[in-house]
């Protein structure tokens, strides 16, 4: 049933990262906040991964029903993991054996990875077959994303100018999804008003500014699938590579949380009394332990048991946040984005985002 608003309830934004089959990380912790009626979901940006979530909620929140919305995600996924009944792409039986999820040593999986490096979509899938498509069409109903309580937005990638763009629910149908969520080197470029986009991940994974500029909240809540420290130099040509996409992907991340925490150093300082900027308070719910230990070739996993342990481990991240620092929301940041620029160690706690100590009253 909708829930009622309590006097407890807070508003806070979501920032959903893209990254394949990690997404259903992400589902777990939305299925969570939306089991508590304290947390009222304003707006949600998302790229690849994270806009197909974005689009799922918000289609079963279009009368505010949260049990509609978290019902709406499950049946998103069961169609992925219906759609994925078919797939080839499979752990090797040496890889199941050890208890791991990467596809590394899928015979198949190799031969894919080898082709898409030598051969572009253009060539080895000249129709432009994609079944995600047929899902989302089948799946998501954009009549009501549009008439949704919560403000959804989604990015994509400007082949031509390589700029972001950016599209709101109002605008948005099955082709703004597919663009935010095209990798290049997998499927042709998805073409919005003769323009070619790929996905959003490249230049915002997720964008933020569209939640700074038409949210009230001052919350942001990203939510973290794609690990932004992993120790040791890469030695394989394929771990290189995935490291070299994994920094790319997380570049225009950084970026705009170092923007943040730039004006809000000024704001602090009392440069900006008088303008328009306002103090952003940035969170996040994170398992960097967990997923750093997953290569990136598990993200075309699929397998059912893989799912639902992303599904599970993102609940409970969501339930730790939850209990340890939504109290916070609406009074402080609780990751300290100033640790994470000068790289010190301390900025990360047990492989997540560390919390911000608490100022005291003199020295705020």
């Amino acid at each position: 049933m909708a829930q009622a608003r309590t006097s407890e309830t807070k508003p806070i934004n979501l920032a959903l990262q893209g990254g394949g089959s990690h997404g259903a990380f992400s589902w777990g912790v939305l299925d969570r906040l939306l089991e508590d009626p304290r947390v009222e979901i304003e707006g949600i940006t998302g790229a690849s991964a994270g806009a197909m979530n974005a689009v799922a909620l918000a289609a079963g929140f279009a009368d505010g029903d949260r049990e509609e919305a978290r019902a709406s995600l499950r049946r998103f996924w069961t169609g992925v993991l219906n759609e994925a009944r078919e797939s080839p792409l499979r752990r090797s039986p040496i890889e199941a054996m050890l208890g791991g999820w990467n596809l590394d040593t899928s015979p198949l999986f190799v031969m894919f990875d080898l082709v898409t490096r030598i051969a572009s979509p253009y060539d080895f899938n000249p129709f432009n077959a994609n079944p995600l498509r047929d899902l989302v069409v089948q799946l998501v109903d954009f009549d009501r994303v549009r008439k949704s309580k919560v403000k959804v937005y989604i990015s994509a990638t400007n082949v031509e100018t390589g700029r972001a763009k950016v599209w709101d629910k109002r605008e948005m149908g099955v082709d703004h999804v597919m663009a935010s969520a095209c990798l290049p080197w997998l499927f042709q470029a998805v073409e919005v008003d003769g323009v070619p986009y790929w996905d959003g991940g490249f230049t915002g994974n997720p964008a933020l500014w569209p939640l700074f500029d038409n949210c009230r909240s001052d919350d942001v809540v990203l939510v973290q699938i794609n690990p932004i420290r992993r120790p040791g130099a890469p030695k394989t040509a394929r771990d290189i590579i995935n490291r070299v996409n994994e920094i790319t992907f997380n570049a225009a991340l950084l970026h705009d949380l170092r923007s943040v925490d730039f004006v809000t150093r000024l704001i602090e300082a009392g440069r900006l009394d008088g303008t328009e900027y306002r103090k952003i308070l940035m969170h996040a719910i994170a398992d960097e332990a967990s997923l750093a230990e997953l290569g990136a070739s598990s993200k075309f996993n699929v397998e059912p048991d893989f799912i639902d342990m992303l599904f599970a481990k993102g609940r409970d991240a969501a339930e730790i946040w939850l209990r340890t620092s939504f109290r916070h929301v609406g009074q402080r940041s609780t990751i300290d984005l100033r640790k994470m620029f000068q790289g010190e160690e301390d900025a990360l706690d047990g492989g997540q985002l560390k919390p911000q100590r608490r100022k005291t009253r003199a020295a705020e």
